[in-house]
């Protein structure tokens, strides 16, 4: 009879519905772009002790999609925070650090001590203590790094900075839960106990760092040579176990381990098989912890104080958008990357639960004022996705209002790119060196306001809506370049150019043969597939370098081109092989 116990025992049923809910909750929100952070925190709201569980009593069978023993699961959560930051470890790396040194610690470091005290002043002057208050201010003043980066594009202006200050508070969390543990009435000894605490904590992490240049890059050398993941995982795992003991032994928190683990190895040439081997381990103990944080909001506490919870989360926001924003302005960005920004950076993150529990552990702040702040800081996490497109949509409307200046005369025949990126800026560099006019229009914000700030002729549009490219003058235009990675959009547009201008140019960027075909089906007058040419040249490079002789070699890169020439004509429905270069825009200008 030991067998049916075992199967219905806490742990084990507590441990099937974690696995069955990483299981629905991972691909689902993948499905949808949104990240598992917040499915996790709705899961430990469903299955909880105020949730489902609630009705236990009454239906016995809930019992096994509850979680029965939350204390059980506390041991996970905090493996799970190690994970996190020994991945957050790996992803900063010293120099990546350097490289950013002057946003990191210059952006960042203005960011985090402007929010904090602005959430410390605040929460003191409405009668928290100083040492709650400090706790709170630092806690929320951290943004999510798993829901933001996964959001922003980090080589926008938005991006950037955002990215500048998540990595500051990255390297900021160890240093805030260090000083909240010094500050707590449960830290024994006084002043000298952590003058004590940190000389032997620097000691230690010197030790870890030092010893780990030399012992890491042989070690894990070794696990690669077996070819055995399950060595690596092993590998991986021992590094980060020992140097999170080697901390807790010297009276640091294990999560500083973790995270100068990971820094480590970042910097051997192992770090991105570390990191991909770790990732189901670190996302799963990760929405262990989140789980946790979802069981402990109690539905009869948000019900009790909705209005005050609603009131609380508005104001953090709020506060943290205006002090960001304002930082962004005064350090030049525009109006509105810095408004975008500040909205995208407003909410709690989870790193903020960690520090709340670190805060809760010293005796800062009570269990119930931490309670209190985890709902603020599980709300704040499910609308950021939401933040995101208010603060673009924003963004967007007042880069509409800015000065268009540096524009060619739009009476004057010239060329219409659309689309900025990197395609779009290289063409335009190439017709700005050989004197042909044109304007680019783009529907993102970022960058048109880079653009402009680097000298280009580019206006903000979308002009796959409305009468952008009418605006442009695309009736009088020499060409219209496409040069947007959208097939359904460009098809699209390319179809609607040629129905209303039958002999304007239009030159389109295609990814493949097979799409190059169908951009002429709709009417382009040349469509370029951009592995085409890229191919050729990687061919050519290749069989010259295994010793087959250049003429040869071009011979039989002319027969290909030759070839999908062919295939080209026969899909896109031509009467003639399409040619590489266009004459069309040179005729125009004639």
């Amino acid at each position: 009879m030991a067998a049916p116990h075992e199967l219905t025992s806490p742990f084990i049923s507590d441990a099937l519905v974690i696995l069955g809910a990483a299981g629905a909750v991972i691909p689902i929100f993948a499905r949808f772009r949104i990240t598992p952070v917040i499915g996790f925190i709705l899961i430990g709201l469903l299955v909880g002790p105020s949730g489902l569980g609630r009705l236990v009593p009454q239906f016995p069978l809930l019992y096994h999609i509850t979680i029965s023993d939350p204390e059980g699961l506390d041991i996970f959560a905090e493996f799970g925070i190690i994970l996190l930051l020994f991945s957050i470890g790996l992803e900063l790396s010293f120099g990546r650090l350097w490289q950013m040194r002057r946003q990191v610690f210059g952006l960042g470091s203005l960011e985090l001590l402007g929010i904090g005290a602005a959430i410390t002043a605040v929460l003191a002057s409405i009668g928290h203590d100083i040492g709650g208050a400090l706790a709170l201010g630092l806690a929320l003043a951290l943004s999510s790094t798993a829901l933001v980066l996964k959001i922003t594009n980090t080589t926008t202006p938005v991006g950037r900075a955002a990215l500048a200050m998540l990595l500051f508070e990255d390297i900021a969390l160890v240093p805030i839960i260090f000083l909240l543990g010094a500050m707590g009435p449960s830290a024994a000894g006084g002043f000298s106990a952590m003058v004590s605490t940190v000389a032997v904590g620097f000691a230690v992490i010197a030790v870890l760092l030092i010893s780990g240049r030399f012992l890491l890059p042989p070690l894990f050398a070794q696990a690669a040579r077996t070819k055995s993941p399950e060595l690596f995982l092993a590998a991986s795992l021992l590094v980060v176990i020992l140097a999170s003991l080697s901390t807790a032994a010297a009276g640091l928190s294990p999560i500083v381990g973790a995270l100068i683990a990971g820094l480590l190895i970042a910097e051997t040439e192992y770090h991105g098989e570390v990191e991909h081997i770790t990732e189901p381990f670190k996302g799963l103990a990760l929405g262990v912890f989140l789980i946790t944080v979802g069981m402990s909001i109690d539905f009869a506490v948000v019900a009790q104080n909705i209005g005050t919870i609603l009131l609380a989360t508005f104001g953090v926001i709020a506060l943290k958008a205006l002090v960001t924003g304002l930082l962004l302005r005064i350090t030049g960005a525009r109006r509105g990357t810095a408004m975008e920004t500040g909205i995208l950076m407003s909410s709690p993150s989870e790193t903020t639960l960690i520090v709340l529990t670190a805060a809760t552990t010293a005796q800062l702040i009570s269990p119930g004022t931490s309670q209190f702040w985890q709902i603020v800081t599980a709300l704040g996490l499910t609308i950021t996705p939401l933040l995101a497109l208010l603060g673009r949509t924003m963004a967007r409307r007042i880069d509409r209002y800015e000065p268009q200046s540096a524009l060619p005369d739009e009476h004057a025949p010239r060329a219409i790119i659309v689309g900025f990126g990197r395609v779009g800026q290289l063409v335009a560099d190439m017709l700005t060196r050989h004197g042909k006019a044109y304007i680019a229009v783009d529907s993102d914000a970022d960058l048109v306001s880079d653009g402009k700030h680097q000298g280009y002729a580019v206006t903000f549009g979308d002009a796959a809506r409305g009468n952008a490219l009418e605006r442009l003058g695309a009736d009088k235009a020499t060409a219209v370049i496409l040069t947007m990675d959208e097939p359904v959009s460009a098809q699209r547009l390319v179809r609607r150019l040629r129905g209303a201008y039958p002999d304007l140019p239009i030159i389109a960027r295609a990814r493949d043969t097979t799409h190059a075909a169908v951009l002429y089906r709709a009417g382009a007058s040349q469509a370029v597939p951009e592995t085409l040419e890229s191919s050729l040249q990687l061919s050519e490079a290749v069989l010259v370098d295994l010793g087959v002789p250049m003429g040869p070699v071009i011979a039989s890169i002319h027969e290909k081109r030759d070839a999908l020439r062919t295939q080209l004509m026969e899909e896109g429905g031509l009467s003639e092989k399409p040619a590489l270069r266009s004459s069309t825009m040179r005729d125009r200008t004639a």
